[in-house]
């Protein structure tokens, strides 16, 4: 009888995210954003302030580098700086596995380290 009764309780079928979710993060997320970094240091030191305020790096995916910059005459200036030789520069510093730098349009915030309100600058 007490088998019977124990066949028929709803069984427990939520498992524990703890886990994979640790295995994700020191794995997977975790070199991303070490790759990322390093490549934010070496975009901050190569590339001139007057670009460099118009960008921000957006993702880092097998070996392609996605810069999103504000607007298109900043875009054709970045375009001419890495076919001159910047990009070049950029990979003989990162020393890891970058095959291409992709530019797109994009708007991004700068936060206001004073009040900590995003600012969308057009």
């Amino acid at each position: 009888m007490r088998t019977l009764w124990l066949q028929k309780q709803p069984h427990d079928r939520t498992s524990h995210l703890a886990g994979p979710m640790a295995v994700l993060m020191k794995h997977k997320l975790g070199k991303k954003v070490r790759q990322l970094s390093k490549l934010a240091f070496v975009w901050d030191e190569v590339l001139p302030a007057t670009i460099r305020d118009h960008t921000a790096l957006d993702s880092f995916n097998r070996g392609v580098l996605t810069v999103m910059v504000d607007s298109a005459s900043h875009r054709y200036q970045l375009k001419k700086l890495l076919a001159a030789g910047l990009e070049k520069e950029i990979r003989t510093r990162f020393a890891g596995p970058l095959n291409k730098i992709k530019l797109v349009p994009g708007q991004f915030c700068s936060v206001d380290m004073e009040t900590g309100d995003r600012r969308y600058d057009v």
